[in-house]
């Protein structure tokens, strides 16, 4: 009875671990408490200046401290579930292409 050897499995450009698997890039370092001071202001200032453009002629009469509570309430959730993910992704892109180009 004759046997068919199987074709040997092309080799992959990416090192394997001795389990099989492709072994993955070191996910690059977090982003230092600077960095996302940084990151976080350019989130909020906008949101902040916008909204208090906006909001002016609605609140106008408005104790400050109601029209800081309202103003507040926009935009803390706008920032942290909308901008700052997107800010925080944009600077982990760019760290990785700066750790790939060195």
């Amino acid at each position: 009875m004759d046997t068919v050897s199987q074709p040997s499995a092309p080799a992959s450009a990416q090192p394997s671990t001795p389990s099989g698997s492709v072994a993955l890039p070191a996910p690059a370092a977090p982003p230092s408490i600077h960095v996302r001071a940084a990151i976080t202001w350019l989130a909020i200032f906008p949101l902040v200046a916008i909204g208090m453009i906006t909001s002016a002629p609605l609140m106008e009469n408005w104790h400050p401290i109601f029209r800081a509570m309202a103003l507040t309430m926009v935009v803390v959730p706008t920032a942290v579930y909308v901008v700052l993910p997107r800010l925080f992704a944009g600077y982990g892109f760019l760290a990785r292409r700066w750790v790939i180009r060195r």
